[in-house]
């Protein structure tokens, strides 16, 4: 028996709420990283007495689409699974019930579900710093109480907040550039989860493949490669008033 943790996390915010609740478990632990787009994740195979965790970023109110495909092709052959939708404070919406369909359309046995705030991956000062000391603290006792359920064998779904069908999904607004501080390394290429980017022509992406997930920002070892600035101005404006209250973390188990 091991854990696995099956993660997509392009600016690191999601996989450290992932890594506070399998740490905290204490299993062997395998990771599955749904950004690496080399992987065939056809060939992931989970075992029936495996504890997997499945740690998805709330795009909009929903699963990204590209994790949702890459995540459907893992087969969970009974396992048993906990969701992780991470989220930039201002709402998850129907993220985590659309995680829940897709893992038991793949063979997962859902025993709980958390919900976690993580610095949004866009306007970097909604939830700065978390998950913090405080949301260790809590996800530590999530996983705790997880882990006894699990161990304990007991059964049953957890009811997991969310709509079906699911929210309109939103569009692609945002596609960062290299400026003149660009040396064309060629970083933000290799580990761009769309494979938008070209090491030919770095400073730019492809707009029909960008997810605006912010990882060729997060990764760029020059602070070269940034997103629109009055677009991101006119997102922090739009969500200073519904990420001014701080979420904290939620179990349903």
């Amino acid at each position: 028996m091991k854990c696995v943790k099956i993660v997509f996390s392009p600016t690191g915010g999601t996989d450290r709420a992932a890594e506070i609740i399998t740490a905290q478990w204490g299993i062997e632990a395998v990771t599955v990283d749904l950004c690496d787009r080399n992987l065939d994740f056809s060939q992931r195979h989970i075992h029936s007495d495996d504890l997997a965790l499945i740690a998805i970023p709330s795009y909009g109110g929903r699963v990204p689409a590209l994790a949702a495909e890459r995540l459907s092709l893992i087969r969970g052959n009974g396992a048993a699974c906990v969701l992780l939708c991470v989220y930039g404070n201002r709402a998850y919406e129907d993220t985590l019930v659309e995680m829940q369909d897709i893992a038991e359309k793949d063979g997962f046995k859902i025993i709980a579900a958390v919900s976690a705030v993580a610095e949004h991956s866009i306007v970097r000062k909604f939830a700065a710093g978390r998950p913090d000391d405080q949301d260790r603290q809590i996800l530590r006792d999530f996983a705790g109480r997880i882990l006894d359920k699990f161990q304990s064998g007991r059964q049953g779904v957890p009811q997991i907040p969310g709509k079906r069908p699911y929210k309109k999904a939103g569009s692609v607004g945002l596609v960062p550039k290299g400026g003149a501080a660009c040396l064309r390394c060629g970083k933000c290429a290799d580990v761009c989860p769309a494979g938008a980017i070209s090491r030919d022509r770095p400073k730019t992406a492809d707009k029909s493949k960008c997810i605006s997930c912010m990882r060729c920002v997060t990764v760029c070892p020059h602070s070269a490669r940034k997103a629109n600035s009055i677009m991101v101005f006119a997102a922090s404006k739009a969500l200073e008033k519904v990420c001014a209250t701080r979420k904290e973390c939620e179990l349903f188990i």
